[in-house]
Protein backbone atom coordinates (compact mmCIF):
# COMPACT_ATOMS: atom_id res chain seq x y z
CA UNK A 1 0.00 0.00 0.00
CA UNK A 2 1.13 3.71 -0.98
CA UNK A 3 1.21 4.74 2.65
CA UNK A 4 3.79 2.01 3.71
CA UNK A 5 6.08 2.65 0.61
CA UNK A 6 5.79 6.63 1.02
CA UNK A 7 5.85 7.01 5.18
CA UNK A 8 9.51 8.51 5.02
CA UNK A 9 9.37 10.05 2.39
CA UNK A 10 6.73 12.09 4.36
CA UNK A 11 8.42 12.25 6.84
CA UNK A 12 11.52 13.95 4.82
CA UNK A 13 9.37 15.83 2.78
CA UNK A 14 5.86 17.11 3.86
CA UNK A 15 6.93 19.87 6.30
CA UNK A 16 3.62 21.84 7.47
CA UNK A 17 0.59 20.58 9.52
CA UNK A 18 -1.53 21.36 6.62
CA UNK A 19 0.78 19.42 3.98
CA UNK A 20 0.44 16.27 6.67
CA UNK A 21 -3.49 16.93 6.72
CA UNK A 22 -3.70 16.88 2.72
CA UNK A 23 -1.42 13.89 2.53
CA UNK A 24 -3.09 12.01 5.01
CA UNK A 25 -6.71 12.33 3.83
CA UNK A 26 -5.10 11.63 0.33
CA UNK A 27 -4.14 8.02 1.51
CA UNK A 28 -7.27 7.85 3.99
CA UNK A 29 -9.50 8.19 0.73
CA UNK A 30 -6.93 5.61 -1.42
CA UNK A 31 -7.67 2.97 1.39
CA UNK A 32 -11.25 3.24 1.16
CA UNK A 33 -11.13 3.67 4.68
CA UNK A 34 -14.62 3.40 6.40
CA UNK A 35 -15.58 6.50 8.59
CA UNK A 36 -18.74 6.45 10.92
CA UNK A 37 -16.74 6.74 14.82
CA UNK A 38 -17.50 10.56 15.25
CA UNK A 39 -16.22 11.64 11.35
CA UNK A 40 -17.30 11.09 8.14
CA UNK A 41 -15.17 12.31 5.45
CA UNK A 42 -10.94 11.52 5.31
CA UNK A 43 -10.12 15.63 5.96
CA UNK A 44 -12.05 15.55 9.32
CA UNK A 45 -10.00 12.67 10.24
CA UNK A 46 -6.83 13.41 9.24
CA UNK A 47 -6.84 16.61 10.65
CA UNK A 48 -7.91 15.38 14.21
CA UNK A 49 -4.81 13.17 13.86
CA UNK A 50 -2.53 15.76 13.49
CA UNK A 51 -3.78 18.14 16.25
CA UNK A 52 -4.38 15.28 18.63
CA UNK A 53 -0.66 14.01 18.21
CA UNK A 54 0.91 18.22 18.48
CA UNK A 55 -1.34 18.43 21.48
CA UNK A 56 -3.47 21.33 19.94
CA UNK A 57 -7.00 21.99 20.25
CA UNK A 58 -9.11 20.71 17.74
CA UNK A 59 -9.84 24.13 16.38
CA UNK A 60 -6.23 25.31 15.24
CA UNK A 61 -5.99 24.21 11.92
CA UNK A 62 -6.74 27.62 10.13
CA UNK A 63 -4.62 29.49 12.35
CA UNK A 64 -1.32 27.82 12.14
CA UNK A 65 -1.66 25.21 9.23
CA UNK A 66 1.28 26.53 7.66
CA UNK A 67 3.23 25.78 11.17
CA UNK A 68 5.87 24.06 10.34
CA UNK A 69 7.04 21.01 11.82
CA UNK A 70 10.17 18.70 12.98
CA UNK A 71 11.04 15.27 11.83
CA UNK A 72 9.86 13.86 15.28
CA UNK A 73 6.71 15.69 15.21
CA UNK A 74 5.88 14.31 11.65
CA UNK A 75 7.46 10.78 12.63
CA UNK A 76 4.63 10.77 15.25
CA UNK A 77 1.81 12.09 12.83
CA UNK A 78 2.87 9.83 9.60
CA UNK A 79 2.67 6.40 12.57
CA UNK A 80 -0.69 7.56 13.42
CA UNK A 81 -1.71 7.70 9.87
CA UNK A 82 -0.17 4.12 9.28
CA UNK A 83 -2.31 2.64 12.42
CA UNK A 84 -5.24 4.05 10.49
CA UNK A 85 -4.84 2.83 7.21
CA UNK A 86 -2.92 -0.39 7.66
CA UNK A 87 -5.00 -1.97 10.79
CA UNK A 88 -7.97 0.50 10.15
CA UNK A 89 -8.40 1.43 13.85
CA UNK A 90 -10.61 4.15 14.34
CA UNK A 91 -9.45 7.23 15.05
CA UNK A 92 -10.69 7.07 17.98
CA UNK A 93 -8.92 4.23 19.65
CA UNK A 94 -5.79 5.53 18.22
CA UNK A 95 -6.16 8.85 20.07
CA UNK A 96 -8.15 7.43 23.42
CA UNK A 97 -10.52 9.89 22.47
CA UNK A 98 -14.36 10.44 21.43
CA UNK A 99 -16.28 13.39 22.02
CA UNK A 100 -20.29 13.54 22.81
CA UNK A 101 -22.43 16.12 23.55
CA UNK A 102 -19.63 18.55 23.20
CA UNK A 103 -17.46 16.80 25.73
CA UNK A 104 -14.28 15.17 24.72
CA UNK A 105 -14.76 10.89 26.73
CA UNK A 106 -11.84 8.42 27.71
CA UNK A 107 -12.15 5.06 25.22
CA UNK A 108 -9.94 2.33 24.58
CA UNK A 109 -11.60 -1.05 23.00
CA UNK A 110 -13.87 -2.59 25.85
CA UNK A 111 -16.25 -0.07 24.90
CA UNK A 112 -18.32 1.10 21.36
CA UNK A 113 -16.98 4.28 20.04
CA UNK A 114 -19.54 7.49 21.08
CA UNK A 115 -21.46 8.09 18.51
CA UNK A 116 -25.52 8.28 19.37
CA UNK A 117 -27.63 11.08 18.12
CA UNK A 118 -29.07 10.57 21.48
CA UNK A 119 -26.56 13.49 22.11
CA UNK A 120 -28.68 16.16 20.95
CA UNK A 121 -31.36 15.07 23.03
CA UNK A 122 -29.15 15.24 26.13
CA UNK A 123 -27.76 18.58 25.20
CA UNK A 124 -31.66 20.18 24.85
CA UNK A 125 -32.25 18.37 28.02
CA UNK A 126 -34.84 16.16 26.17
CA UNK A 127 -36.85 18.95 26.10
CA UNK A 128 -40.28 19.15 25.76
CA UNK A 129 -41.13 15.87 27.20
CA UNK A 130 -38.92 16.44 30.29
CA UNK A 131 -39.06 19.71 32.40
CA UNK A 132 -37.39 18.13 35.65
CA UNK A 133 -35.65 14.28 36.42
CA UNK A 134 -34.39 13.56 39.27
CA UNK A 135 -33.68 10.08 38.36
CA UNK A 136 -31.96 8.65 35.12
CA UNK A 137 -31.23 5.13 34.35
CA UNK A 138 -29.38 4.77 31.52
CA UNK A 139 -29.04 1.03 29.63
CA UNK A 140 -25.50 0.02 29.03
CA UNK A 141 -23.64 2.55 29.02
CA UNK A 142 -20.35 1.48 27.61
CA UNK A 143 -18.10 4.05 28.15
CA UNK A 144 -20.30 6.57 30.14
CA UNK A 145 -21.07 8.73 27.86
CA UNK A 146 -24.55 8.90 28.28
CA UNK A 147 -24.93 8.54 31.63
CA UNK A 148 -21.88 11.88 32.29
CA UNK A 149 -23.86 13.88 29.89
CA UNK A 150 -26.93 13.71 31.36
CA UNK A 151 -25.94 14.22 35.02
CA UNK A 152 -23.87 17.61 33.93
CA UNK A 153 -27.60 18.62 31.75
CA UNK A 154 -29.77 17.77 34.83
CA UNK A 155 -27.42 18.97 37.86
CA UNK A 156 -30.27 17.78 40.27
CA UNK A 157 -30.84 14.18 39.25
CA UNK A 158 -29.23 10.79 40.12
CA UNK A 159 -28.07 8.96 37.98
CA UNK A 160 -27.84 4.78 37.61
CA UNK A 161 -25.40 3.88 34.66
CA UNK A 162 -26.17 -0.35 33.88
CA UNK A 163 -24.01 -2.70 31.66
CA UNK A 164 -23.22 -6.42 31.42
CA UNK A 165 -19.66 -5.71 30.62
CA UNK A 166 -17.18 -5.56 33.86
CA UNK A 167 -14.82 -3.98 31.39
CA UNK A 168 -16.99 -1.17 29.78
CA UNK A 169 -17.40 -0.05 32.88
CA UNK A 170 -13.62 0.35 34.03
CA UNK A 171 -14.09 2.51 31.17
CA UNK A 172 -16.97 4.33 32.15
CA UNK A 173 -15.40 4.98 35.74
CA UNK A 174 -12.67 6.84 34.03
CA UNK A 175 -15.53 9.17 32.26
CA UNK A 176 -17.12 9.33 35.64
CA UNK A 177 -13.64 10.33 37.54
CA UNK A 178 -12.61 12.51 35.02
CA UNK A 179 -15.70 14.42 35.18
CA UNK A 180 -16.45 14.64 39.03
CA UNK A 181 -20.07 12.80 39.18
CA UNK A 182 -19.35 9.97 41.55
CA UNK A 183 -21.72 10.68 43.69
CA UNK A 184 -24.44 11.82 40.89
CA UNK A 185 -23.56 8.48 39.08
CA UNK A 186 -23.43 4.73 40.03
CA UNK A 187 -22.29 2.29 38.12
CA UNK A 188 -23.74 -1.25 38.01
CA UNK A 189 -22.68 -4.31 36.67
CA UNK A 190 -26.32 -6.12 35.47
CA UNK A 191 -28.01 -7.66 32.52
CA UNK A 192 -30.64 -4.89 31.84
CA UNK A 193 -33.06 -4.12 35.39
CA UNK A 194 -31.63 -7.29 37.21
CA UNK A 195 -29.38 -5.72 39.92
CA UNK A 196 -32.13 -2.30 40.18
CA UNK A 197 -34.64 -3.62 42.89
CA UNK A 198 -37.95 -1.57 42.76
CA UNK A 199 -35.79 1.84 42.07
CA UNK A 200 -37.97 3.97 39.40
CA UNK A 201 -37.06 6.89 37.48
CA UNK A 202 -37.97 9.81 35.06
CA UNK A 203 -36.31 9.05 31.89
CA UNK A 204 -34.76 5.38 30.62
CA UNK A 205 -32.11 6.02 28.26
CA UNK A 206 -30.19 3.33 26.31
CA UNK A 207 -28.13 3.17 23.13
CA UNK A 208 -28.09 -0.88 23.00
CA UNK A 209 -26.67 -3.63 20.82
CA UNK A 210 -29.49 -3.84 17.36
CA UNK A 211 -27.25 -5.10 15.05
CA UNK A 212 -28.74 -9.01 13.53
CA UNK A 213 -26.33 -11.48 14.54
CA UNK A 214 -25.59 -12.00 10.97
CA UNK A 215 -24.47 -8.94 9.67
CA UNK A 216 -21.90 -8.09 12.26
CA UNK A 217 -19.33 -10.64 10.36
CA UNK A 218 -20.13 -8.01 7.36
CA UNK A 219 -19.11 -4.88 8.94
CA UNK A 220 -16.32 -2.81 7.69
CA UNK A 221 -12.53 -3.37 9.67
CA UNK A 222 -13.29 -0.44 11.94
CA UNK A 223 -16.24 -1.47 13.56
CA UNK A 224 -14.95 -5.25 13.90
CA UNK A 225 -12.90 -3.97 16.18
CA UNK A 226 -15.72 -2.69 18.46
CA UNK A 227 -16.44 -5.40 21.33
CA UNK A 228 -18.85 -7.49 19.47
CA UNK A 229 -21.04 -7.90 23.09
CA UNK A 230 -21.73 -3.83 22.18
CA UNK A 231 -23.33 -5.10 18.42
CA UNK A 232 -25.12 -7.96 18.29
CA UNK A 233 -28.50 -8.44 19.27
CA UNK A 234 -30.14 -11.82 17.73
CA UNK A 235 -31.74 -12.76 14.41
CA UNK A 236 -33.22 -9.11 13.85
CA UNK A 237 -31.70 -7.06 16.13
CA UNK A 238 -34.42 -6.00 18.66
CA UNK A 239 -33.60 -8.60 21.36
CA UNK A 240 -32.47 -6.29 23.71
CA UNK A 241 -34.54 -3.43 23.06
CA UNK A 242 -37.60 -5.74 23.29
CA UNK A 243 -36.46 -6.60 26.48
CA UNK A 244 -36.11 -3.09 27.47
CA UNK A 245 -39.88 -2.65 26.30
CA UNK A 246 -41.27 -5.37 28.16
CA UNK A 247 -39.99 -4.48 31.65
CA UNK A 248 -39.80 -0.74 31.31
CA UNK A 249 -43.16 -0.12 33.14
CA UNK A 250 -41.89 -1.89 36.00
CA UNK A 251 -39.27 1.27 36.37
CA UNK A 252 -40.76 3.88 35.08
CA UNK A 253 -42.40 6.56 36.93
CA UNK A 254 -45.81 7.22 35.75
CA UNK A 255 -45.21 10.85 34.19
CA UNK A 256 -41.32 9.08 32.52
CA UNK A 257 -40.12 8.72 29.36
CA UNK A 258 -38.12 5.98 27.40
CA UNK A 259 -35.86 6.89 24.62
CA UNK A 260 -34.28 4.12 22.77
CA UNK A 261 -31.61 4.01 19.73
CA UNK A 262 -32.12 1.01 17.52
CA UNK A 263 -30.69 2.27 14.27
CA UNK A 264 -31.11 0.28 11.33
CA UNK A 265 -33.46 -1.76 13.05
CA UNK A 266 -36.79 0.34 12.93
CA UNK A 267 -38.42 -1.71 10.40
CA UNK A 268 -37.65 -4.91 12.58
CA UNK A 269 -39.37 -3.49 15.54
CA UNK A 270 -42.11 -1.99 13.71
CA UNK A 271 -43.25 -5.11 11.83
CA UNK A 272 -42.70 -7.15 15.63
CA UNK A 273 -44.65 -4.19 17.40
CA UNK A 274 -47.04 -2.69 14.86
CA UNK A 275 -49.37 -2.07 17.34
CA UNK A 276 -46.94 0.15 19.48
CA UNK A 277 -47.14 4.40 19.06
CA UNK A 278 -43.13 4.68 18.51
CA UNK A 279 -42.13 8.27 18.40
CA UNK A 280 -39.37 8.41 16.04
CA UNK A 281 -36.88 11.47 17.11
CA UNK A 282 -35.81 13.88 13.96
CA UNK A 283 -32.39 15.37 14.73
CA UNK A 284 -30.73 18.39 13.36
CA UNK A 285 -27.16 17.20 12.99
CA UNK A 286 -27.92 14.00 11.12
CA UNK A 287 -28.47 10.17 12.36
CA UNK A 288 -31.86 8.86 13.65
CA UNK A 289 -33.65 5.37 14.20
CA UNK A 290 -34.78 6.64 17.79
CA UNK A 291 -38.04 6.27 19.65
CA UNK A 292 -39.29 7.66 22.78
CA UNK A 293 -42.78 6.22 24.31
CA UNK A 294 -44.02 7.60 27.56
CA UNK A 295 -44.63 5.57 30.88
CA UNK A 296 -48.47 5.89 29.74
CA UNK A 297 -48.01 4.45 26.27
CA UNK A 298 -46.56 1.73 27.54
CA UNK A 299 -48.60 0.57 29.89
CA UNK A 300 -51.56 1.00 27.37
CA UNK A 301 -49.42 -1.40 25.06
CA UNK A 302 -48.70 -4.43 27.59
CA UNK A 303 -50.78 -6.44 26.00
CA UNK A 304 -48.48 -6.33 22.61
CA UNK A 305 -44.70 -6.16 24.58
CA UNK A 306 -45.62 -9.39 26.24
Amino acid sequence: MAIEKWGNEAVQELRTIIDLVRWGASHFAEANLAHGHGFDNPWDEATHLVLHALHLPHDTTDRIGNARLTTLERRVVVRLFRHRVLERRPVAYLTKEAWFAGLPFYVDERVLIPRSPIAELIEKSFSPWLTKTTSILDIGTGSGCIAVACALAFPEAQVDAIDISKEALEVAQVNVKHYEVEERVHLFQSDLYEKLGDHQYDLIVSNPPYVPNEEVPALPPEYQQEPALGLAAGKEGIDIVLRILRDAPKYLRPKGILVVEVGNSVAALEKALPKVPFLWLDFEHGGGGVFLLTAQQIEQNLEHLS
